[in-house]
């Protein structure tokens, strides 16, 4: 089985977020920033309910996401940036119940995992991404381009919560483009 990679190229990610946006699809958009700005697993992403981000009392967003993930059961805190609230700002007109991306039907339930991953693929589809896409993609692009700002690792592995470099390494998808360009880049003497 092919590993999934992160989006590396920021032209390419752009386009790939816009799809949706374009065809008037916000909950598909929303999808798609908050899982590459949130670094979340697809499944807590999809549990996430609109009181998880917006203060309804005030009236306004929360600055972050506090919820407890699922696969490690440890708490976590997100910090929701201003493309995140643009793109629930875009959104939140369209709503259809209590869960940020509910299905189309009556009991407002959250989209399947399979519905996810079709909504990803499509977009990946749509842009001809050379890189292998799934919904756990979304969560390796945060990290790779932290990664490519500076972000130290030993962050970028607490935001994940994994416990050894190698699979934050792996997350990375650190290739050999990567390393050459630090053997070509670096002049010594």
């Amino acid at each position: 089985m092919a590993t999934t990679e992160p989006i590396r190229d920021k032209k390419e990610l752009k386009r790939f977020a816009e799809y949706y946006l374009k065809k008037g699809q916000p909950r598909n958009y929303l999808l798609i920033v908050m899982g590459v700005h949130t670094a979340l697993r697809i499944s807590d992403l999809l549990r996430l309910k609109w009181d998880d981000v917006y203060d309804f009392k005030n009236g306004r967003f929360r600055s972050h996401i506090t919820l407890t993930e699922r696969k490690t059961g440890k708490s976590k805190a997100i910090a929701l940036n201003r493309n995140v609230i643009t793109a629930l700002e875009r959104y939140l007109p369209h709503k259809r119940g209590i869960f940020i991306f509910a299905g189309n039907r009556k009991n407002a339930a959250p989209i399947s995992r399979i519905q996810a991953y079709r909504i990803v693929k499509n977009a990946a589809g749509a842009v001809k991404t050379a890189a292998r896409i799934s919904c756990h993609s979304l969560r390796k692009t945060l990290g790779y381009h932290a990664w490519r700002s500076g972000a130290a690792v030993v962050v970028i592995m607490d935001i994940y919560n994994h416990s050894s470099y190698e699979v934050t390494r792996r997350y990375l998808g650190i290739s050999q483009d990567d390393r050459d360009k630090v053997y070509l880049n670096v002049a010594l003497i």
